[in-house]
């Protein structure tokens, strides 16, 4: 397998995607195409250990900054990383590709480049969502924010074949983000949506408020750009507050600095789990090629469990599955 991998996206470019890209080849035993400014990655893979011939550089001699304008910038910048590592991919030179770069360019990228899968009104942008049943995947995260309801159903349906085939859950449980689990609760497009998803042969659970997203009890949480990406950047807030106010607490005397210890091992595995970099990125389902955005602050963990995650949405053969299902095209 090959993945295409952008070297100057994301914060922490291009030396913490070069460390977590060599991780990956030498852990996954993968081949890698490295797009960026050469000699700066060059530079860079003379700092690490790896098998030579499995990672070349694709000069790319600018970068799309999220200063820019996403659309125009994918039109004009023809020689950034983004832009001919999606090219790249489009061509078939790899079999995925992941950036940390900008989200609105990567969108546009993906749609105007790759192209969107024959039936599919939108791309949708997913993420693994952390709940107390393990992940639920949330779709969409924050690409489309205005939304019919046949755009809700479609997200319904690739988020069920995702996380069926990817994260092997069985006939996954699918929830429409609403203000109440009644039928009748929400707005036009939640009310029309919720009629199409009853009808649908996924297996849809009905409305969830808010507040049940967190319990895990739906494996695809489905919502429009606008509230997904609220729910997801409240939930990263709230958790970065509880974990600030534990800290607080577990340092005020003795006797609870005595309790942080003892419950270290727990509180690790919690911080673990709400951890971003241990699921590597979000998938963009409803192109023809798999692509994956990683987070704009990823480090070398975050981009090595990115490229694991890519290449788990290749080798099931999500885009398949995805043009192959009947729902799609009703």
């Amino acid at each position: 397998m090959k993945i295409i991998v952008d070297g100057m996206g994301g914060d922490n470019a291009p030396s913490e995607i070069v460390k977590g890209v060599v991780d990956a080849v030498n852990d996954f035993n993968i081949e890698v195409i490295l797009v960026g400014k050469e000699d700066i990655i060059e530079k860079e893979l003379t700092k690490c250990k790896y098998p030579e011939d499995k990672i070349e550089i694709l000069n790319a001699t600018d970068v799309i900054t999220n200063e820019d304008d996403p659309s125009l910038a994918i039109r004009r910048k023809r020689d950034s990383s983004m832009v001919v590592g999606l090219k790249a991919l489009n061509e078939g030179l790899g079999d995925g590709f992941i950036s940390a770069g900008s989200t609105g360019a990567l969108l546009a990228g993906g749609l105007f480049i790759v192209k969107r899968i024959e039936g599919i009104e939108r791309a949708a942008l997913t993420t693994i969502y952390p709940t107390g049943k393990g992940v639920s995947l949330l779709v969409d995260a924050g690409a489309n924010v205005d939304c019919k309801p046949e755009y809700l159903k479609q997200f319904a349906v690739m988020g069920s074949i995702y996380m069926e085939n990817v994260m092997d859950r069985n006939n996954p449980k699918v929830g429409l983000v609403n203000i109440g689990a009644e039928e009748s609760k929400g707005n036009q497009l939640t009310k029309e949506t919720f009629n199409l998803l009853k009808k649908s042969d996924i297996n849809f659970i009905g409305n969830i408020e808010g507040r049940e997203i967190p319990s895990g009890n739906a494996d695809v949480i489905v919502a429009d750009g606008f509230v997904g990406n609220i729910v997801l950047k409240l939930t990263e807030g709230m958790a970065i507050s509880i974990f600030d106010l534990l800290k607080s607490a577990f340092y005020e005397n003795t006797k609870s600095k005595i309790g942080a210890l003892l419950l270290k091992p727990q509180l690790k595995n919690i911080n673990k789990m709400m951890d971003y970099r241990e699921y590597g990125g979000a998938p963009l389902l409803g192109t023809k090629m798999p692509i994956v955005k990683a987070h704009g602050s990823s480090d070398a963990l975050a981009i090595r469990n990115g490229i694991k995650q890519l290449m788990d949405f290749a080798e099931k053969d999500i885009i398949k599955i995805i043009e192959e299902n009947m729902s799609l095209k009703n």
